[in-house]
């Protein structure tokens, strides 16, 4: 399904006070709105995934899958940033006739969703049934239910947080070292800085899995290798994968704007900001991610008023809220059939 552009020509004010002359957002819808218009499900999707949503959380979403076209009228938006059909760094800067580059102004997760909001009025979305996304994406789920509490009915966080950790901002400054490390991604060419990028999506993927993982999926047979091992292979295919898709000024940009994440910012606190939430909610976490450790999703579940919490007990580590499909289906099945009614229904799941 291709890709349809939003494109907002107004000036667009972001959190620091600058602003992007105009805006286009990338995205993508699937069925129709129902004659109630009550069955918008929007995705907000994470660091370098795109509005394709059908492409990247097969499983979960597609045809025959809980949340199907017949059924809902499903809306992915590009984050800002992206260069999958949204305003990014590769973008033309009106005001020189060039690329942005490394002059794109600094976002934030609260930016991402107010362009979201900007698409939500062009596709005349007054009301979301639910909205759902991990990682990234879940900070934008939050987000939006704080700053628009009476139009979101449902959140689904996935693997996330409040406010982004120490952990969390350190492996992304790690990334950006990589990538600033190498000399072309400073010379203003639209394949700048490829080999840096290629180092960061190894580094993050130490983030995105763990211990266990490596142990099943690379694990070596023979006992007299010295060299070549399937750890090593595999971190650079990711390498290279994710260069042949991807950009360094947008990965760059939005590790950033994922750094920025902290609810509490200018709302009098974490606590507060997350009691601003009227929606009913589903915190799911992953027993073995590393990178937003369970903890952060039961803080969640803690501090969001009506909200439920399950576990998935998954070895693929933070990856896992978009390859255990199967699990995540039962976990929201069992969630909607629960009538919460103002109480807090807590879920077990074992993945």
């Amino acid at each position: 399904m291709s890709t349809e552009i939003f494109k907002y020509n107004k000036p667009f004010k972001l959190e620091s006070g600058n602003q992007l002359k105009e805006l286009e957002i990338g995205f993508n819808t699937y069925g129709t709105l129902n004659k109630n218009r009550d069955n918008v499900v929007w995705v907000c999707h994470a660091l370098t995934a795109n509005s394709d949503v059908f492409d990247w959380w097969k499983g979960l979403f597609g045809e025959n899958n809980y949340f199907n076209p017949d059924d809902h009228f499903i809306v992915c938006a590009n984050i800002l940033g992206s260069s999958y059909g949204s305003s990014s760094p590769l973008s033309v800067n009106p005001v020189t006739g060039q690329p942005y580059y490394l002059s794109f102004p600094q976002l934030t997760v609260r930016d991402i969703v107010k362009a979201h909001q900007l698409l939500a009025a062009h596709l005349q979305i007054e009301s979301i049934e639910i909205l759902i996304g991990g990682s990234l994406g879940g900070q934008q789920v939050i987000e939006w239910g704080i700053m628009e509490p009476d139009r979101i009915k449902n959140l689904i966080l996935i693997a996330t947080n409040a406010k982004h950790s120490p952990w969390g901002i350190a492996f992304n400054e790690s990334q950006r070292m990589a990538i600033s490390a190498d000399r072309t991604f400073h010379a203003g060419t639209p394949n700048g800085g490829q080999k840096g990028l290629k180092v960061a999506r190894s580094i993050a993927l130490l983030s995105y899995r763990s211990y266990k993982t490596y142990s099943i999926t690379q694990q070596e047979e023979k006992d007299n290798l010295v060299d070549d091992y399937k750890a090593s292979s595999y971190q650079n295919y990711q390498g290279e994968k994710l260069v042949k898709r991807f950009n360094a000024y947008s990965y760059w940009f939005l590790s950033k704007s994922m750094d920025s994440h902290n609810v509490g910012r200018g709302r009098h606190g974490i606590e507060k900001a997350l009691s601003l939430i009227k929606a009913r909610t589903l915190v799911v976490g992953i027993k073995s991610d590393v990178l937003f450790p369970v903890e952060e999703q039961q803080y969640l579940f803690n501090h969001i008023p009506k909200s439920a919490f399950a576990e998935l007990d998954s070895f693929y580590g933070h990856d896992g809220f978009l390859i255990e499909t199967e699990a995540l289906t039962n976990v929201i099945t069992s969630f909607f059939k629960t009538d919460v009614k103002g109480k807090i229904i807590e879920l077990q799941r074992t993945a």
